[in-house]
C-alpha cells in the first residue's frame, strides 16, 4: 500500500554525478508544454550512508538519483522528473510522457521464484514494489519505457522472467564507468539495431544478468560470451539495455535517450 501525496513525509533528495555536470540551458527551447516529462526511478537511503553527515540526521530517509540519467534526457530534449519511493504512482503517472528504470540494487530473488544466493546484493523490496505498481500504471497507458541495468533486469522480473544472480565477469569495476570492456551484437531488424547498428563497444557494471526471458519479451542483444544485454516488448514501447549509456562519454548523444524522448513527444 503508497501513502497518499499528502501523507509522505519524505522530502531529501540526493543526486550523484559520474560524469561533470553540464549546462544544459540551450536544450530546452520553445514553450515549456511542448517538452515530454520523463520519469526517473532512484534508490532509497538513510543519513547514515553519507559519508560525513550529521549524526541527527542519520536516520533520515533520502531518495537518490544519479544525474547522468537525467543530463541524458535534457541533452535529448526531454525533462527529467525524479519520482519520490513510495507514492502511488497511479496518481501522478498521467502527467508523465515516458519512463526511464535506472539502475540500482539486487531485485528480491522471491520474485522471480529464486531463493537468495550468497552473492546476491542487499535488495530494496521499497524499490520493488514500487516499481512494480510503476509499471503496471504506465504499461497501462502504452507510455513508452527505457530500461538500464537493473532497469532491464526489472522489466524482465516484471513480465514473468528470471535472473542469473551471479555473473562476476560483468561486474568490471576497476576501471573508469565511462569505459568500454567488451562488444555488444544486435539482432538483425530490432529497434536496438536503428538505434545502434549492428554491434556496440559497451561498459560493463552489472554482476546479475537475464536468465528466461518474460513473457511478450524478446531478446536482441547479447554479449560475445552469450550474456543478454538488451531486451525488447513484442508489441509496446518497452527497450532495455544491460549497460551504462548514461555513464559513457557518448550520452548526451545516446540513441537511448533521444529514442525515449522522441516517443514521449507522439
Amino acid at each position: 500500500m503508497f501513502p497518499t501525496m499528502r501523507d509522505v513525509a519524505i522530502r531529501h533528495l540526493i543526486v550523484l554525478s559520474t560524469i561533470p555536470f553540464k549546462s544544459t540551458s540551450t536544450t530546452l527551447r520553445g514553450p515549456m508544454s511542448n517538452t515530454p516529462l520523463i520519469g526517473i526511478t532512484g534508490k532509497r537511503r538513510t543519513g547514515a550512508d553519507l559519508k560525513g553527515s550529521l549524526k541527527v540526521m542519520s536516520d533520515l530517509s533520502l531518495d537518490v538519483y544519479w544525474v547522468d540519467y537525467s543530463q541524458g534526457i535534457l541533452a535529448a530534449g526531454g525533462l527529467p522528473v525524479f519520482l519520490p519511493l513510495g507514492v502511488d504512482p497511479s496518481l501522478y503517472v498521467e502527467r508523465l510522457d515516458g519512463l526511464l528504470m535506472s539502475g540500482g540494487a539486487d531485485i528480491q530473488p522471491e520474485l522471480y521464484g529464486s531463493e537468495p544466493a550468497p552473492e546476491t546484493y542487499k535488495p530494496e523490496p521499497i524499490r520493488d514494489e514500487f516499481e512494480t505498481a510503476l509499471l503496471d500504471a504506465v504499461i497501462d497507458l502504452e507510455l513508452p519505457v527505457a530500461g538500464i541495468c537493473r532497469g532491464l533486469q526489472m522489466i524482465n522480473v516484471y513480465s514473468g522472467g528470471n535472473l542469473i544472480q551471479d555473473v562476476p565477469r560483468h561486474a568490471v569495476r576497476d576501471k573508469p564507468p565511462a569505459t568500454e570492456v567488451h562488444t555488444v551484437k544486435i539482432m538483425e531488424g530490432s529497434l536496438l539495431e536503428k538505434l545502434y547498428g549492428p554491434s556496440r563497444e559497451v561498459n560493463s557494471l552489472h554482476h546479475q544478468s537475464i536468465g528466461d526471458i518474460g513473457e511478450n519479451l524478446v531478446i536482441t542483444a547479447r554479449s560475445e560470451d552469450g550474456g543478454v544485454e538488451g531486451i525488447e516488448h513484442q508489441s509496446l514501447p518497452i527497450v532495455a539495455v544491460q549497460w551504462h549509456p548514461e555513464m559513457m562519454t557518448s550520452r548526451d548523444t545516446d540513441p537511448l535517450f533521444n529514442w525515449l524522448v522522441t516517443e514521449a513527444k507522439k
